[in-house]
């Protein structure tokens, strides 16, 4: 294969362009990539760009292969990918979709102002990492019979519902109101199973974490005020996935679905593109177990919420005005779903493979709570650890141009073992001291893994994204706590 280079795109716009689906001749549509000039330059870095043009080559494609600005390589697919495949002639790909099934974020706002909670700050920090288990590995504080971990995989978020601590906006402010139906947990491995019992209510390690950040600045009035998002206030972001539950059930099917190419006669120009037709019995058998991973996962993420409200109960109640911390919104950014989008001018049902991109459904789109209908769906993009994250909004464009997708985060420009080569992490950890963020780390190592110079700049990258009109700015964020597996 002769290299790619940006010679071989078109220019769309000056934050987008596209490989024509005659590069080469395997592929069955363009790819496209929304990302500024010096960010499409950026990823010629590594092999994000070869491996979206490899995703192109899948049966059933429709439209084109998308990439965000936040985009690096991943396993198969490119992190930052997007992918719609047909129904009845289409495939299903774990590597489109991704290891860590529904690894999301979720927001939280609060009415408590930085000048209220400042003198509890570093007590705050504690009680959260308390009250949230976090690491590779770890378990958390409930642990699960084989037949309790079998409903939550049905019914997600939702099996948390008669909680103390969950409120009943938090499902319809959760995407697909944190359960995708067809989960069944009999398509879901022992090995898989008996990882997951003790691991809801956990952050996790890697990239996962939670932040207690400040609002600090507003562009979209109107929008924020319906997220319930003001100057000045805290919110809460929670970012982590399925664990390793999730992980063991994409191991399985990676494995599994080796033999479904050969079976079907599907060629890859990458082993690691696997898939199985979405009709066959193992694509189906794939979707189902994927299903209960993103479910686990919609309630990982609601049972670290509740565990937070509680250490801001703890923490802060008869000592500020108003404790409580309500929803904004929780979506997933590992995740294949069927879809209805125009493709071509007609609206047609797809699968949709979304890795390491978020959803950005656009005002008046089908699923969003009410308060969010005229404004469009809240999307969230962390930025690298001590660094600002963005809470943006859907748009009409990105309905027609991406799937109703758009960038999930800053994206690595520095693998993990590179990182830790080349930032020592108590240094790291004094510099955030310095600038006014309390970090609680289950390692220095591990924490220099995350530094912000590891990832691209997330301003950059949300210039992209709303330069290309996929998404509009609504808030900035700014980090005064950190908690890291």
């Amino acid at each position: 294969m002769s290299e790619i280079t940006q010679k071989d795109f078109t220019k769309t716009s000056d934050y987008e362009w596209e490989i024509p689906a005659d590069f080469r001749s395997d592929m069955r549509v363009p790819v496209r990539v929304f990302a500024s000039k010096a960010l499409l330059q950026d990823a010629f870095k590594d092999k994000s760009i070869e491996q979206a043009v490899n995703a192109s080559t899948l049966p059933g494609l429709v439209e084109a292969v998308m990439v965000m600005p936040d985009m690096h390589q991943g396993y198969g697919f490119p992190i930052g990918g997007v992918a719609a495949t047909d129904p009845e002639t289409g495939v299903v790909s774990p590597g489109g979709i991704g290891y860590d099934i529904n690894c999301g974020v979720r927001l939280l706002a609060s009415r408590i102002t930085l000048e209220e909670a400042e003198p509890f700050i570093h007590n705050l920090a504690s009680a959260v990492n308390h009250y949230c288990p976090s690491g590779v590995g770890v378990g958390g504080r409930r642990k699960l019979s084989s037949s309790q971990l079998a409903e939550a995989c049905i019914k997600g978020a939702s099996w948390a519902k008669n909680d103390l601590y969950t409120e009943p906006e938090d499902l319809q402010r959760t995407e697909d109101e944190g359960c995708l139906a067809g989960a069944d947990p009999a398509k879901v491995s022992q090995r898989a199973l008996d990882r997951g019992k003790s691991q809801l209510g956990t952050l996790g390690g890697g990239n996962h974490f939670i932040e207690v950040d400040l609002v600090v600045e507003i562009f979209d009035q109107a929008a924020a005020r319906a997220m319930g998002l003001y100057v000045g206030e805290l919110a809460v972001q929670i970012h982590t996935g399925s664990r390793g539950f999730g992980h063991q059930i994409c191991t399985d099917y990676v494995r599994r679905l080796q033999g479904a190419v050969v079976k079907y006669g599907i060629k890859l120009p990458d082993k690691q593109l696997v898939c199985a037709p979405i009709a066959s019995e193992e694509g189906q058998d794939y979707l189902a177990a994927m299903r209960c991973g993103a479910n686990f996962a919609f309630l990982n993420r609601q049972l670290l919420t509740n565990n937070i409200r509680q250490a801001f109960e703890v923490e802060l109640a008869g000592k500020v005005d108003n404790w409580h911390l309500t929803q904004v919104y929780d979506i997933a950014h590992n995740i294949g779903k069927f879809e209805r989008h125009f493709v071509q001018g007609e609206k047609m049902l797809v699968c949709v493979h979304r890795k390491g991109a978020t959803r950005a459904f656009g005002p008046g789109s089908e699923g969003l709570p009410p308060e969010y209908n005229e404004i469009g769906q809240p999307v969230l993009v962390p930025g690298s650890m001590g660094t600002g994250s963005w809470v943006l909004t859907g748009t009409h464009t990105s309905m027609q141009r991406s799937f109703g997708s758009s960038c999930h985060g800053a994206g690595r420009v520095m693998s993990r073992s590179e990182a830790k080569r080349s930032v020592w992490g108590e240094t790291l950890l004094k510099q955030l001291e310095q600038d006014g963020i309390t970090v609680h780390a289950g390692s220095l190592p591990g924490l220099a893994e995350e530094a912000p110079q590891a990832y691209k700049d997330v301003d950059r990258v949300v210039e992209s994204v709303v330069g290309s009109g996929i998404a509009k700015k609504v808030a900035l964020l700014r980090p005064l706590i950190v908690i890291k597996g």
